[in-house]
């Protein structure tokens, strides 16, 4: 093995063992029956977007005839096949979970899943009826022979291949059926808990398709195509409008991938695979039924019995009056800063209260806010649209090129722009992925900033399945940074410096090295712990590597891809790497120093970045520091939580992922649940940063 492999694992089979880890949720029987159709629904989701982007990514890579390895030592089509050896795997696991656990476990409950053969001769008839009314008006069969060329397939449809038989000509041809999309994935009988997959539905009925043809044979496929934007922002003068251009041209990238049924034959097989110019390495065969995605509307029984229970996210006292009115927010920061937690704590009572109350109050003057991702009835961006028609002055700096959100975030932007808001869309060559809130807010003679700084996105729907935190602040030293940031991303000025927070790309990735290098200076061994989505920017890996070498202990939480490799020896001997994986997505990004600045004080930063190349180096980042003691308190108690669980976590040994054995039953996301109610019945003490309670 070369010295590059040993020192880094490869970034897109890392994915791939985050995704089975998320699998390994829908295989544990202990998981609530629907709750294991919905990580099999994100499961495939996954799958479907790491071809449309990752897969696509190095098949360009290939058609461009580029060799450079990666960190790992790999060349594009090595790790092509690796990967397509790695997804076959899985994928047959998954159809293993539906068919032999998921559907048998579900049965038990009531919820049945039933093919059209199992089905008796009132349920047949009453689907004919649903065919007739809501099915057939929308089908299109497209026939392939001399006169019609093969179809045009779009991104990750369901299909049937027909082949067909025509008695005139004594030919057999092939003939492609769209499910139109807006169709359900399963037909919902009317007890309402049994499924159908509606492409047994249709393939019962392609003779009404097919008027005096013989239906030789039926099966389903599906295709994944490019769907990575591919934008030269530098030539594009209206950016809104060049990616409205890339959103459409999306459904045309190439074919990454080709899932059919199992019992496919290798006549309609070889059809698809020339007509699709698909090689066997990305053809995926099923036993189960194709997207698995389409759980999600299995999901939405009401069915609480089978699901995890109801969390409301709880407010913290200090947000609430004596009857239970919401407090006002602003003279709350004044006393000292606030941390929310959540889905733990409610988003809606901590920031968009903190939203709201900005946008009706007389004595604020602007809001300014970034928006990578946001939720389709977003409250948020409703009073951003009632503070600007009110007067204030709003700036919403919108990322259009959040990946997969691009439709919606244009959408938002006109609505934002329509009611008087200002819109920004963010720098050139630079995704604008900082979760970052300012007011400005007139009291007394002086304008006082009031400031939210997050580690998730403006969207309350995430926010009850991702777990975030975000600081709430009246701090002066934050409220100039964040005033010199957002000046910044809408003015486009340069060399801009900052007190309390570490800015991507200038400032981000060398702050942190120093941080780093500052624990290998202590004597005794420093300790450093981090929790982040993802690691996989080789630099700051050696970075820790040669850290732990010097003795500086390394914890690290790392929900998704981690490229660093462990027990290394003399290189990793040190470092610890976990990933949590539960009910909640882990999606907070925490850092911890223990020797600061080199002052021999702890040093806590939260904020949007993962340690990867796009993060340190092609986005805008921040990271605020946590200097008040009780919010660092928090913040040890959270990572301790991580570091103690042993019914959730995984632990990296070398390049192999290792289920913890749940002896002791520490679930972190249990404890950190019950530390937010403990956190949230206390009062803030007064921040040393924060300003004085005096009011306007």
């Amino acid at each position: 093995m070369s010295e590059e492999r040993y020192r880094f694992l490869n970034r897109e089979l890392s994915w791939l063992d985050f995704n089975c880890r998320v699998l390994a949720i829908a295989d544990d029987a202990a998981t609530p029956a629907l709750e294991r159709a919905k990580f099999l629904a994100i499961f495939s989701q996954n799958l479907d977007e790491f071809f449309q982007v990752r897969v696509a990514g190095l098949h360009d890579q290939v058609d461009a005839g580029i060799t450079q390895l990666s960190p790992d030592g790999l060349s594009p089509l090595q790790q092509l096949q690796l990967i397509s050896e790695g997804v076959r795997e899985i994928g047959q696991r998954a159809d293993r979970i539906f068919l032999d656990d998921l559907i048998p476990a579900l049965a038990e409950a009531g919820v049945r899943f039933s093919s059209w053969d199992q089905l008796d001769g009132d349920d047949q008839a009453w689907l004919r009826s649903e065919f007739d009314r809501r099915i057939y008006p929308v089908l299109t069969p497209l026939a392939l022979d001399p006169g019609h060329p093969f179809p045009y397939i779009s991104n990750l449809s369901m299909n049937l291949g027909v082949m067909i038989f025509d008695p005139d000509t004594e030919e057999t041809n092939f003939a492609r059926v769209k499910v139109p999309p807006l169709l359900p994935r399963f037909v919902v009988m009317p007890d309402g808990e049994r499924f159908v997959p509606v492409e047994q539905v249709i393939a019962a009925h392609l003779h009404l398709l097919f008027p005096g043809l013989t239906i030789v044979d039926h099966v389903a496929f599906r295709v994944t195509r490019n769907a990575d934007l591919d934008l030269e922002e530098e030539g594009a003068e209206d950016l809104l409008a060049a990616i409205e251009v890339e959103v459409l041209r999306r459904r045309f990238g190439r074919a990454v991938r080709l899932e059919v049924e199992a019992k496919m034959s290798a006549e309609v097989l070889e059809v698809l695979q020339r007509e699709l110019e698909v090689g066997e390495q990305a053809t995926y065969r099923h036993d189960g039924p194709l997207d698995l995605a389409g759980l999600w509307g299995v999901y939405a029984l009401d069915r609480p019995d089978l699901k995890y229970g109801q969390n409301a996210g709880i407010t913290a006292k200090v947000l609430t009056t004596a009857f239970g009115e919401p407090a006002d927010i602003f003279a709350v920061l004044r006393r000292g800063d606030l941390m929310v937690h959540h889905p733990y704590e409610s988003f809606s009572t901590s920031v968009e209260e903190f939203i709201r109350q900005a946008s009706v109050d007389p004595a604020v003057l602007a809001i300014k806010l970034t928006l990578y991702r946001t939720s389709g009835a977003s409250a948020i961006v409703a009073s951003l649209i009632r503070a600007a028609e009110a007067g204030k002055q709003v700036v919403a700096l919108v990322e259009l090129k959040a990946r997969f959100d691009e439709a919606n975030n244009i959408e938002w932007a006109r609505r934002l722009e329509e009611s008087g808001v200002h819109v920004v869309y963010g720098l050139v060559g630079l995704k604008t992925h900082t979760k970052v809130a300012m007011v400005a807010r007139a009291e007394g003679d002086a304008v006082r900033c009031y400031c939210h700084i997050g580690t998730g996105n403006y969207n309350a729907k995430t926010a009850r399945t991702y777990e975030d935190i975000g600081l709430l602040t009246a701090s002066p030293e934050i409220g100039s940074d964040v005033t010199h940031l957002f000046n910044y991303l809408t003015g486009y000025g340069r060399n801009v410096s900052y007190d309390r927070l570490l800015v991507a790309p200038e400032r981000l990735r060398s702050g942190l090295i120093d941080l780093v290098r500052n624990e290998r200076k202590v004597e005794t061994g420093g300790r450093i712990v981090m929790k982040m989505n993802s690691l996989a920017d080789p630099e700051f890996i050696d970075e820790l590597y040669a850290a732990s070498a010097d003795g500086v202990r390394i914890e690290l939480i790392v929900r998704g891809i981690c490229c660093l490799r462990t027990a290394v020896e003399g290189l990793s001997e040190r470092i610890r790497v976990r990933s949590i994986v539960g009910r909640y997505l882990e999606h907070s990004r925490i850092f911890r120093f223990g020797n600061g600045a080199g002052l021999g004080v702890p040093a806590y930063y939260i904020g949007s970045a993962d340690m990867m190349p796009r993060n340190l180096d092609r986005r805008i980042e921040a990271l605020t520091s946590i200097d008040d003691p009780a919010l660092q308190r928090r913040l040890d108690s959270m990572l301790a939580a991580c570091l103690d669980d042993d019914t959730l976590a995984w632990d990296l040994h070398d390049d192999r992922w290792i289920k913890c054995n749940g002896r002791s039953g520490h679930e972190s996301q249990v404890v950190l649940q019950e530390l937010a109610r403990a956190w949230t019945r206390e009062t803030p003490t007064k921040s040393g940063s924060a300003a004085t309670d005096d009011g306007r």
